[in-house]
């Protein structure tokens, strides 16, 4: 089999999701892994589209998901709407290619028409149950069953016509499987434990197991990298696989995305309860990544390292890094506790180091909150000014707010504070510089000279002049803030500021 570090030209991967609904970020991060792994080795990155169960399929789900991954930086080489040579690349139109298949399974004695309906099994199972025992359709009971292998052919050709059935994996007993997983190393199951799966069901749609090994045989997909959830039916899969005579690709088996608090696997809940997203754009009533104001690129850093390391303390890597160091070896086998926090430190590393031309270019939804009868360079200046106090680019919009409306109220806690050093009459010298035309950049050593006699605290000075500006004491330099507000709402906040103190 090929090895998942060494590089080799042929590597096909595949991001296979089911449109019922929106791209949750554990199946984002399996798209991404397939992607760097890919791209490491100069391969092809395909998107399937698995849209057997019709039932559970969500209108616009799959545009969502194409969207999704267009957003995150991962366009697929190959998927429904950019098609190559190995389409159709939605499950739903390969029914054919699927018939085609089974067939010859059939004809080759490793499957067989069931003509049990739902409610005779139904019947078995509670029998079974009553027993204290647990009914499982395979070696040791399905000659007592209404299938193939136990009727006579004429009977069979006639129930086809007449009723629904469902064909099975015949499966062997006292068969070793024996899978290499690529995070978990071998694993080893007993045939007998595994009972003879419906391969394709009664409406003529495969189902999830056999669609998906016949899809990346023919679709030549050389590794398989999806979470573990699917790992207890990795020998199902490989027992499909023998069935046909075909090489399995190699698998790995992804730790499951564990929610912050608590044990389990992250879930939507879990963003609603604690206040983060959990899917990469918004889906119905959710806000996603990309609406809290997340650069998609510092979102990839991010969701590597939820199950993957680098080896080295580094934790900053923009994609094309990404690739170059991703290393299937060091993928972790336990599940990876999301941080939220983490994630807005890395968007904020990111937003630090990107060029600000390009930040109001990609994301003009976020720079609407500065006005456009601004010039380009106070608006330029304002996000300068913010920037390294961004987590979120939706944030800019409350850190702004300072520059757009005076002060309504004042810190009470602050005012009582620094009411012994006369606010009112420092404020009066800052009005006094500001009538003076006396630069900005002046303000600190000419209040220095003034407070040369008055011996007031110079925190008590700084405190007063923040105060009358912003209303409290939080915020960028107060000096870049007068800079940017100009002389004439400087001095309309100082006076404001004055009045109030009568």
């Amino acid at each position: 089999m090929l090895s998942l570090t060494k590089k080799i030209m042929s590597v096909r991967v595949r991001f296979a999701p089911s449109p019922t609904g929106a791209l949750h970020i554990g199946g984002l991060r399996t798209a991404l892994y397939n992607y760097l792994f890919a791209k490491k080795n100069t391969g092809q990155f395909v998107l399937r589209i698995e849209d057997t169960d019709q039932n559970r399929k969500v209108d616009q789900a799959e545009a969502y998901i194409e969207d999704a991954l267009k957003w995150s930086g991962l366009e697929p080489d190959e998927s429904p709407t950019k098609p190559g040579r190995f389409g159709p690349y939605r499950q739903s139109e390969r029914k054919h290619i699927y018939q085609k298949h089974i067939e010859s399974l059939i004809e080759k004695g490793k499957a067989y028409y069931a003509f049990d309906t739902p409610e005779e099994l139904s019947k078995i199972r509670a029998d079974y149950e009553r027993q204290k025992e647990t009914f499982k359709y395979g070696a040791e009971n399905r000659m007592n069953l209404k299938n193939a292998l136990n009727l006579p052919r004429e009977t069979t050709e006639k129930l086809l016509n007449e009723i629904p059935y469902v064909i099975r994996l015949k499966v062997d007993v006292g068969k070793s499987i024996k899978v290499k997983d690529g995070v978990r190393g071998y694993i080893e199951i007993q045939s007998d434990e595994i009972d003879d799966k419906i391969l394709m069901k009664a409406d003529g749609m495969p189902t999830y197991h056999f669609a998906n090994v016949v899809d990346d045989h023919l679709m030549e997909i050389t590794h398989v990298i999806r979470g573990e959830e699917w790992l207890p039916s990795l020998a199902l899969h490989q027992l499909i696989y023998d069935a046909f005579e075909w090489d399995a690709p190699e698998f790995m088996h992804l730790p499951l995305i564990l929610k912050p608090q608590g044990k389990g696997k992250l879930s939507k809940r879990d963003g609603e309860k604690l206040g983060f997203p959990v899917f990469p754009l918004a889906w119905e009533e959710s806000e996603g990544f990309k609406e809290r104001g997340f650069l998609p690129e510092a979102l990839m850093n991010y969701l590597a390292l939820l199950g993957w390391n680098p080896g080295t303390d580094k934790e900053i890597f923009e994609m094309n890094r990404l690739v170059e160091v991703f290393d299937t070896e060091r993928i972790q086998k336990g599940g990876a506790k999301f941080d939220f926090e983490k994630a807005k430190w890395i968007n904020h590393k990111f937003l630090g180091f990107t060029d600000q031309k390009t930040i109001f270019e990609r994301f003009p939804e976020f720079m609407d909150c500065l006005p456009d009868s601004w010039p380009q360079k106070k608006r330029s200046a304002v996000y300068s000014l913010l920037r390294d106090r961004l987590f979120l680019l939706e944030e800019l919009k409350s850190q702004s707010e300072v520059f757009l409306e005076d002060p309504v109220e004042y810190d009470s806690k602050v005012l009582n504070k620094i009411q012994k050093n006369d606010p009112k009459k420092i404020v009066a010298q800052f009005c006094k510089m500001v009538k003076e035309e006396i630069a900005v950049k002046d303000w600190k050593s000419k209040i220095q000279e003034w407070n040369e006699n008055e011996k007031l605290p110079f925190g008590a000075i700084m405190q007063s002049l923040r105060l009358a500006i912003v209303g409290n004491l939080s915020g960028p330099d107060i000096f870049d803030v007068c800079e940017i507000l100009g002389n004439q709402v400087t001095l309309r906040r100082l006076e404001k500021f004055y009045n109030h103190q009568n």
